[in-house]
């Protein structure tokens, strides 16, 4: 080969290998701006649907739960006992120091992000040990505007994170995201927040924490279980000290204040918070009760519900103060009342008084007590017979006493014989005698059926002796069974909540009025006029024709236990069904005045002065009327002859009730 091709052949190859080095490097470079533009991309699809993180609400663990009135005013927030935000400055600088310098030493150096960290966190993990790379800034939007999205392990995830941190401390200052991060962080025991903590574990405010203390709280958000100082006081103590460590390295506390803070044994004193529910706390009560049977209670609690209920404030104190008023004028400090007040045309609860006092015992005997009605029940034996065809001009024997089965004798209250009366007429002296072949002709089987229907949800024995009012009931449910009458048969739920809605508005329950004819409109009506014997002329409960004022149509019964326990009206009117209860917590006979109570001179002028007040300015309506009467049997159709007959149930001794 000649000198001239060989050289041909050394320059093609030169131009070769410089033509495959321009090429390859520029194959690099369109690799690498082709993975910029599809990491780009990738990032930018990553931060998609971001949450709004511009909102200071939006770094909030949790959101109170806010229940309103039937005025939409605020009646309760319902929150995690022991969360309390406070201000910075309301913070031991001893606080401040320690978290910064355990979490995140550079906080008040990086823009939301540390890269130092990040490296040392690596190198620690290289190296065996364990370091977290995420700043102050990273955790409080983990925990807040990410918290749907804290436990997953991802880049995206990652990314997102840490976006929304350098975001967010272009908004914030420093002490500021301190400060949300001290309040939402989650410090064990139930214990959300700084405050929370200091008293939870020391009784303390935060404003009061010793180095010492302060450096036991801030070393447990890394593994509040692990380091809790109640249950775990020894890893505490250890953890403890690697804060106090970190804090002398950081140049923040001299060595003695070090060396004295280890030499202090560990010792808690647990503090509790009291649980704020408002103006009407046993009606708010109730309605967290009732939230809970159908939502967690991090969501009752956390979840930013709003509750839309039906509590008539006005009524509420009008309530209140017929309750307080008839106490006080009884001037017995321990007898106890409780009223529920129904609206029966949509079965809306307008006011609830569970007890004398709230703060003195929070068993709300309203909705939770199951006390005996007495004669109130003689309301669903009556329902029964009217709705089985029995006229209420029917004669029964009303002597007193009479025996129905061999250990079942039936006094009438003061074991007053009444002759033949009228089953209305029974009804309105609440003669025990009368009412006990009533159960026995009509069957215990329906009339506990006829009770359920009305509105009674506690389980009743299929005895006769229910009539008598033996099986005890919710005061709650008693005036939710009269408001069926009330509403000429229709029954309706007692209802305190209307509408709920979540954090954000939307509406996640609303209730809909879907009532149950239970009781024909001619039996309903049939029973308003039985009933209004009661309130008049020789009823039990005839001091209300003569102290009501309100301009309204009154029916009702009264009611009395065994040994003057339980003393009960049930009234009502075509705006309001009103259960009253008085008696004591603890069973007891009560006495009023030297005497044994009734409810003539407990819970009927609760009724009355409520009633009185509630209905004062309002027109005056009628009770639903129907077309006729009921289509009665012939009274000769029934056994009512007061003899001796079969019973399933066994009792040692008489019963009275009125």
């Amino acid at each position: 080969m000649s000198i001239r091709i060989r050289r041909a052949h050394l320059h093609s190859r030169t131009h070769i290998v410089g033509f495959g080095i321009a090429g390859l490097f520029g194959f690099i470079a369109l690799l690498i701006t082709a993975l910029f533009f599809s990491l780009s991309t990738l990032v930018g699809s990553w931060l998609e649907n971001l949450p709004d993180y511009t909102s200071a609400d939006a770094y909030l663990v949790a959101e109170p739960t806010t229940v309103y009135a039937a005025d939409n005013s605020v009646l309760a927030e319902y929150y995690l006992q022991n969360r309390r935000s406070v201000d910075l400055d309301k913070v031991s600088n001893y606080v401040k120091l320690a978290i910064v310098d355990t979490e995140d030493v550079r906080f008040y150096k990086h823009n939301g992000v540390d890269p130092q960290g990040i490296v040392r966190a690596v190198v620690a993990q290289i190296s065996g040990g364990a370091e977290g790379a995420s700043t102050i800034t990273q955790q409080l939007v983990r925990n807040t505007v990410l918290s749907n999205e804290q436990f997953e392990q991802s880049l995206k995830r990652k990314v997102r994170e840490a976006y929304i941190a350098i975001q967010m401390e272009k908004m914030y200052t420093k002490d500021q995201i301190l400060n949300m991060y001290l309040n939402t962080i989650y410090f064990g025991h139930s214990a959300y927040g700084i405050q929370a903590a200091a008293i939870t574990y020391f009784n303390k405010n935060a404003s009061d924490l010793t180095l010492a203390e302060a450096a036991t709280l801030c070393g447990l958000p890394q593994s509040p279980s692990v380091y809790d100082p109640i249950q775990n006081p020894d890893a505490a103590t250890a953890r403890r000290n690697i804060v106090l460590d970190r804090m002398l390295h950081a140049g923040h506390i001299t060595q003695a204040e070090r060396d004295a803070a280890v030499a202090e044994p560990l010792v808690t004193n647990e503090g509790h918070f009291g649980d704020s529910i408002g103006a009407y706390p046993y009606f708010a009560d109730y309605v967290k009760q009732l939230l809970l049977e159908d939502f967690d209670s991090e969501t009752v609690m956390q979840g930013g519900l709003k509750v839309h209920t039906t509590l008539d404030p006005a009524m509420q104190e009008m309530a209140q103060n017929a309750v307080d008023g008839r106490l006080e004028a009884m001037g017995n400090s321990e007898l106890e009342a409780a009223l529920v007040a129904v609206d029966p045309s949509n079965g809306y609860i307008k006011a609830v008084v569970g007890g004398r006092d709230y703060n003195e015992d929070q068993f709300n005997l309203a909705t939770q007590a199951q006390r005996q009605p007495g004669s109130s029940f003689k309301t669903y034996t009556l329902a029964t017979a009217l709705s089985q065809g029995m006229n209420p001009q029917i004669s029964i024997n009303c002597n007193s006493p009479m025996t129905f089965a061999p250990a079942w004798r039936v006094q009438n209250f003061g074991n007053e014989s009444y002759g033949y009366l009228t089953l209305s007429q029974a009804f309105a002296y609440s003669s025990n005698t009368g009412f006990a072949q009533v159960i026995q002709a009509v069957g215990a089987n329906n009339v506990v059926n006829m009770a359920h229907a009305m509105g009674i949800d506690v389980e009743i024995p299929a005895y006769d002796s229910i009539t008598l009012g033996t099986v005890g009931i919710p005061v709650v449910q008693m005036a939710e069974g009269y408001a069926t009458v009330a509403a000429g048969g229709k029954h309706r739920d007692a209802i305190a909540i209307t509408k709920i809605e979540d954090r954000n508005g939307n509406t996640v329950y609303e209730h809909v009025d879907a009532p149950t004819q239970v009781l024909t409109p001619e039996v309903a009506s049939a029973m308003v006029d039985v009933m209004k014997g009661v309130c008049r002329g020789s009823g039990t409960a005839s001091v209300v024709s003569s102290t009501m004022t309100a301009n309204q149509p009154v029916a009702g019964k009264t009611g009395t236990s065994e040994s003057y326990r339980d003393l009960w009206f049930c009234g009502i009117t075509p705006q309001l069904s009103v259960a009253v209860w008085c008696g004591y917590r603890q069973e007891d006979t009560v006495y009023v005045g030297g005497t044994y109570g009734h409810p003539y001179n407990t819970a009927v002028p609760i009724f009355v002065n409520f009633v009185n007040d509630a209905l004062a300015d309002t027109p005056r309506a009628d009770f639903p009327e129907a077309d006729g009467s009921p289509d009665y049997k012939s009274n000769s159709s029934w056994d009512l002859s007061g003899s001796t007959s079969s019973y399933g149930y066994s009792s040692s001794s008489s019963y009275y009730s009125n």
